[in-house]
């Protein structure tokens, strides 16, 4: 029998009443052996195409049935089939029938009991992609009821809601408008007694609705809920659920850089929020990152929202003490001092690189006169620390706030190089090549003031250094930045 016969009679038998060739085409969909994965991609194909009807119903039937374990497979192969953006993309093909049929089998499947939270984000995310291509038509009114009551209802488990709840975020532009009652349903949300997935849904669909509002009237009716907002992301955090957290911590990211405006008549409370998660030395660095980047996001937001940050100097100070912190997380190692290259970043961590990018977008963001006086307080105490960490911080803050703080730092120029002239001499290779390093950015940054003014005491200093032979990177650096100086003053 030639290969098309044989693949032809394997469709057949899929779509028979037995369930067993079905659910076996599934499991060799996930198969391992690339000739039983080839074989059963081809018949799923050649289904596809000559029975999509019944392929996609026999498909969401399975779906009723979680605990079958074919049931992941069909959640993503019919959410293929349904998705406008997919390749596998059948609806407008199907029968109206079975477009009727499918549709009612989602919100059933949605709501079966014992739904893992694997199948229940396919199907949430099979019910948004649909929802799409058919809520500009107006061609799925039952969508809107399903995901009212399936929120707002009392009886209806927390799986439910939370699946509803991110089902609404995702199609928020197109159902905001007509869902009844949403500010109340989203506080109901936001503050859901037992589940904190619920909350963090709940905040999840807040954040997109917010966005999706056309006007700021619209948006100001939802200012209420930021403090449950804020309570869901704390709670999350308290019951050491900081996936969910991290998860929320980007959608307020999206939403200070995206409607700053909303934030304002409550800024001082969501920003030290905020910084209360930056500074706990109990979370993820991951999760303190993310609190950092939606203050450092926010005080960006110039053109949106200006000035709003440099009227909160206590908090611009309060950032700037965590994310000098975060550059002490940098190691001692061997393979650093041997290295010539600039791009060699032996014993820097995530922490201490993400620091330094934060210090530069945020000395540029709010201006040198708010970044300054709050450098002024805390590099003394840096500079004069016994631990090189804290030293080598100071002289790379200097580097990265330079170019934000330019125009200020050039009024006390003298001031300025001369902390990073005496760290020359320091006993610590790491924090020799940081002052030596700091004095090429100024150059750059406060050129051709610096040059002009200092290059009596600064080019001395940095041949001095260029004695460093035991440290071939701190040497290498130092001959790099003399050189560079040369340059600029003949230019």
């Amino acid at each position: 029998m030639d290969p098309q016969a044989a693949e032809g009679q394997d469709a057949a038998a899929v779509l028979g009443a037995d369930p067993a060739p079905l659910t076996a085409l599934l499991g060799d969909l996930a198969s391992p052996a690339n000739e039983a994965r080839s074989r059963a991609e081809r018949t799923f194909h050649a289904l596809r195409a000559s029975h999509p009807d019944p392929l996609a119903l026999r498909l969401a039937h399975l779906l009723l049935s979680p605990a079958h374990p074919a049931a992941p497979m069909a959640a993503v192969l019919l959410r293929r089939l349904i998705s406008p953006g997919s390749q596998a993309f059948v609806y407008p093909a199907l029968a109206p029938a079975t477009q009727s049929s499918l549709r009612a089998l989602l919100l059933s499947a949605a709501s079966a009991p014992g739904l893992s939270r694997s199948i229940s984000k396919k199907l949430s995310d099979a019910v948004a992609e649909l929802a799409t291509y058919l809520l500009p038509s107006g061609s799925w009114p039952d969508l809107l009821t399903f995901l009212y009551k399936s929120v707002a209802s009392s009886s209806s488990p927390p799986a439910l809601q939370e699946s509803a709840l991110n089902t609404l975020a995702r199609l928020a532009s197109h159902l905001a408008a007509g869902f009844p009652d949403l500010h109340a349903l989203l506080l109901a949300a936001l503050s859901h007694p037992s589940s904190t997935d619920v909350r963090v849904a709940g905040l999840n669909a807040a954040i997109s609705v917010i966005q999706s509002l056309p006007s700021a009237a619209d948006r100001d009716r939802f200012q209420d809920l930021l403090p449950a907002m804020m309570r869901a992301l704390a709670e999350s955090l308290n019951c050491g659920n900081e996936g969910s957290a991290q998860e929320a911590l980007e959608m307020m990211i999206e939403l200070a850089g995206l409607e700053p405006r909303f934030l304002r008549r409550q800024l001082p409370d969501v920003v030290a929020s905020m910084l209360q998660i930056a500074e706990a030395p109990g979370l993820e660095d991951g999760t303190r990152h993310l609190a950092v980047e939606f203050v450092v996001t926010l005080a960006e937001a110039r053109e949106r929202a200006p000035g709003m940050m440099r009227r909160l100097p206590r908090y611009v100070g309060r950032l700037f003490a965590v994310v000098m912190t975060m550059l002490l997380d940098v190691q001692d190692e061997p393979a650093w001092y041997a290295a010539v290259s600039e791009e060699e970043d032996a014993g820097e961590t995530g922490s201490f690189v993400f620091a330094q990018e934060c210090l530069d977008r945020l000395a540029i963001a709010v201006g040198g006169n708010t970044i300054l006086p709050v450098a002024a307080e805390l590099l003394p105490s840096f500079i004069g620390a016994e631990e090189w960490k804290r030293r080598h911080a100071a002289l790379m803050t200097i580097s990265q706030i330079a170019e934000g703080c330019a125009k200020v730092m050039t009024k006390n120029l003298d001031q300025v190089v001369g902390m990073v002239l005496n760290s020359f001499n320091d006993p610590h290779p790491r924090v020799r090549w940081a002052a030596i390093n700091a004095v090429g950015q100024l150059s750059t940054d406060l050129g051709p003031e610096l040059q002009n003014k200092l290059h009596h005491v600064v080019l001395p200093a940095l041949a001095s250094a260029m004695d460093d032979s035991e440290n071939p990177r701190v040497q290498a650096t130092c001959s790099f930045c003399n050189s560079e100086l040369q340059r600029k003053l003949q230019t």
